[in-house]
């Protein structure tokens, strides 16, 4: 079972959307894949259009089982949901007095899981005690970069938090990708952004997503971008990263 993250310190970089049109897009492959929502804003479900009682708020807060918390959402797609009540949850593991138990609490809690080929992680952009919770859950980690600079300052944060990561025994998370978002190659500043991640992140930058209103859409639909628009630059792209995840994966073995 791979784990892979979604994360940028940045808001708007299109991490939502690139965790559904990725774990979709594996589902349509064959593939069994769960998401997993650590976002209080809860747009996983919403984009999905899946409705729900119990998710991951009240599995952590022991008030619902893990089985009960599953719902699915396409064939071979599955979600935990969230919302709000995460916030709660934050306060319970700052709660806990113990940094090291709380950042180990999201494994535990998902322990029993199985049957899964891919668990793909939405975290919310804000550094938090639960996040690092997901991130030790986690084994590779793909960031989402918007073409400007500011998405490459949350990038950087992102390296150090992978570095602080690295610094705790046994837990060995990693890079996979970074894949550019938003891109408009007519723009001198988006061809200037992406030269930079090539530089920076050697052979790690994946192709990128390119600017497509059908993308933006597609939620609002409450539908993956290829179920609203499967010939659109935009299901094309999103296409093209699934099928280097599942390659990387093949590779590793």
């Amino acid at each position: 079972m791979r784990i892979l993250g979604v994360l940028n310190h940045k808001g708007g970089t299109g991490k939502t959307t690139t965790v559904v049109n990725l774990a979709s897009g594996l589902a349509m492959r064959g593939a069994r894949v769960l998401i997993i929502d650590l976002d209080a804003q809860g747009s996983v479900a919403t984009s999905l259009g899946i409705s729900y009682t119990s998710g991951l708020p009240q599995l952590m807060l022991g008030a619902a089982r893990l089985e009960n918390c599953i719902y699915p959402a396409r064939d071979n797609l599955d979600i935990i949901p969230s919302d709000r009540k995460l916030m709660e949850v934050e306060g319970m593991l700052w709660q806990m007095n113990d940094r090291t138990a709380a950042r180990q609490f999201l494994s535990q809690t998902m322990e029993p899981l199985s049957g899964y080929d891919y668990v793909v992680i939405d975290y919310s952009p804000s550094a938090s005690l639960l996040g690092q919770s997901g991130l030790l859950f986690s084994d590779e980690l793909l960031v989402p970069v918007s073409m400007d600079y500011m998405a490459l300052m949350g990038t950087r944060q992102v390296i150090e938090t992978l570095k602080e990561i690295g610094r705790i025994p046994d837990h060995h998370l990693r890079l996979s990708l970074i894949v550019p978002t938003f891109y408009y190659g007519r723009l001198r500043k988006d061809r200037e952004v992406l030269t930079a991640l090539h530089r920076y992140f050697n052979g790690k930058v994946a192709d990128p997503i390119r600017s497509n209103v059908k993308v933006a859409e597609a939620p609002g639909h409450h539908q993956t971008i290829y179920e609203y628009a499967p010939r659109s630059i935009g299901a094309k792209d999103y296409a093209q990263l699934v099928e280097r995840i599942a390659d990387d994966g093949t590779k590793s073995r």
